[in-house]
């Protein structure tokens, strides 16, 4: 079994500081095979927002995969938008916008679904898909196969919120059917779900497990306190853990475990 912790929404530029020391002493504590960081590192893709993410992430532990999301991409500064949309952050995180972290039971590859021309919601596209593919073909079923995005690409619990999922999903998910993909995990909604993707998408023998995690560090709560999730993985089941930040203790918190198992080509919460 593997553990992952999932981050995502850190938006630094707008953070509560009172989170900070006790989610990394937290995370450090969990001891996780990989930290997985799913977009909007920075609130406005500035030097000094990237600096500040850059320099967090480093007190984290490692190995990690993280990816950009809408915010990453400048929105104000019209020439660097289109020119240079994700320059701060490669030259502050990884040139490589596809990381991956494998070992011989999880397989975990960042996709970035953030673009210039639009500002809030993401996109895949066609050479990105077949990326995903070719790099999970090899791998056969030993290994649970893991898709991290910042744009997601179901919301179990809200079918109307279509408009949010990834453009082109319905694409992607096809590819995914075809090379077994098991494991969805995104951000963007700053709220905390997790379900299986069969509602969704009626892609025979196939279903995949979406997980969307909360704002781990920024005042941008939507209605929910910040949150990170740490999930169990094995090839036949997945834990997730709610971990919910309480201000009157300053502390994370476990606030909720949800188990799915594999069953045939479902994932059955249990």
């Amino acid at each position: 079994m593997r553990t992952i912790v999932h981050l995502s929404d850190l938006h630094f530029g707008r953070i509560d500081p009172a989170i900070l020391d006790p989610l990394a002493a937290l995370v450090a504590g969990i001891r996780p095979d990989v930290v997985v960081a799913s977009g909007d590192l920075t609130q406005r893709a500035r030097k000094a927002q990237f600096q500040e993410a850059r320099a967090y992430m480093d007190r984290l532990p490692k190995p990690q995969v993280v990816v950009p999301g809408n915010h990453d991409v400048p929105l104000y500064r019209i020439w660097e938008r289109f020119l240079s949309p994700l320059g701060k952050y490669k030259r502050h995180f990884d040139d490589d916008l596809e990381p991956d972290f494998i070992d011989d039971e999880i397989a975990v590859i960042g996709i970035n679904t953030a673009r210039s021309l639009t500002f809030k919601n993401g996109r895949i596209n066609d050479e990105q898909i077949e990326s995903i593919r070719r790099r999970f073909a090899p791998l056969g079923e030993g290994r649970t196969k893991i898709v991290v995005t910042h744009h997601p690409f179901d919301v179990p619990d809200e079918p109307e919120k279509s408009e949010e999922l990834v453009g082109r999903a319905k694409a992607a998910m096809d590819a995914f059917s075809r090379c077994g993909v098991d494991l969805l995990l995104a951000g963007h909604l700053h709220t905390s779900q997790a379900g299986e993707t069969s509602d969704r998408y009626q892609l025979p023998g196939y279903a995949a497990l979406a997980v969307q995690a909360g704002t781990a560090t920024s005042t941008r709560g939507r209605g929910e306190s910040n949150s990170f999730n740490v999930l169990r993985v094995s090839n036949r089941e997945i834990v997730i853990e709610r971990q919910l930040w309480n201000p009157d203790t300053a502390q994370f918190g476990l606030a909720r475990t949800e188990r799915f198992r594999r069953v045939d080509s479902r994932w059955i919460e249990s």
